[in-house]
């Protein structure tokens, strides 16, 4: 739900925490030894996720498109858990070269976390720029398609797929015609791969956050604010049964579960992270 023209070609970055956020203490060893791929690696809810997932004991290829930002992201986190691939993930020899290189390094992959992403300006389809809608729907569903056609091959069997969709992935929204597009087609990768490559027990969810209170959200409730002639950002919490924005880590805790084998007989669906807002 971007504005600005030239913000959709950026994964948005985010600040880098030293250490997984989840204490020695809390941390339950969900996706112990677990590799794990993160496309979207050092956005904010990417980010919060590569963090609880190193928590829970998984070794986490980060990958993204600016190598220096994943370069001090990987060092910030401190641990030889971590490793990163500068990649763009529409270019299908770049996604090959991010799934080499994490089997190279660790064996064969458990967990993807299909999750890079961008938006677009918000105007009627009828004036909408036609290359930022190829754009957009490169990143999300092209992005997906070919991190799930070079992933699974090198898979261990009863692994887990997830796919950041939204909340507008099972609903419409005006004047974002791209972004609707490109997360209602990624529900449909989704329950599609889901039947695919059940007999080798792997399973594939989507999170479909709502509201969430990153940079990614509030850039876009700026444009939106104008258009409503209010601060979108306390509108939407006022449509929002629980009363706020989601944390990137309440995303990222949705995705640990989805990882792990705590959710062996959950696939084909939908996690909505979203505080009862599409209930």
């Amino acid at each position: 739900m971007r504005s600005p023209r030239n913000e959709h070609l950026k994964n948005t970055i985010a600040p880098v925490r030293a250490r997984p956020e989840t204490s020695e203490e809390e941390a339950l060893g969900l996706v112990e030894g677990k590799t794990s791929i993160v496309t979207g690696g050092a956005g904010s809810i990417g980010l919060a996720t590569v963090c609880a997932l190193l928590a829970e004991g998984a070794r986490v290829m980060l990958v993204d498109r600016d190598a220096d930002k994943l370069a001090q992201t990987v060092r910030e986190l401190g641990t030889d858990k971590a490793a990163y691939v500068a990649a763009d993930v529409t270019d299908a020899g770049q996604t090959r070269r991010y799934v080499s290189e994490t089997v190279a390094r660790w064996g064969k992959v458990d967990v993807l976390f299909s999750n890079a992403g961008n938006d677009g300006p918000l105007m009627p389809i009828t004036e909408y720029p036609e290359d930022l809608f190829d754009q957009i729907i490169a990143t999300h569903v092209r992005g997906c398609f070919l991190a799930c056609k070079y992933t699974i091959p090198q898979m261990n069997d009863g692994g887990s797929i997830i796919i950041t969709s939204s909340i507008v992935g099972v609903k419409g929204v005006p004047g974002n015609c791209s972004y609707v597009a490109a997360k209602h087609a990624l529900m449909g990768i989704m329950r599609c791969v889901a039947k695919e490559v059940a007999p080798r027990r792997i399973r594939v969810n989507s999170v479909n956050p709502g509201p969430v209170d990153n940079t990614f959200m509030r850039t876009a409730e700026k444009s939106m604010s104008e258009l409503l002639g209010r601060d979108a950002g306390a509108w939407f919490d006022e449509q929002i049964p629980l009363g706020r924005h989601a944390r990137p880590e309440e995303i990222a805790q949705a995705v640990c579960f989805l990882a792990s084998d705590r959710s062996s007989y959950t696939s084909g669906t939908a996690l909505m992270v979203d505080g009862a807002f599409c209930a």
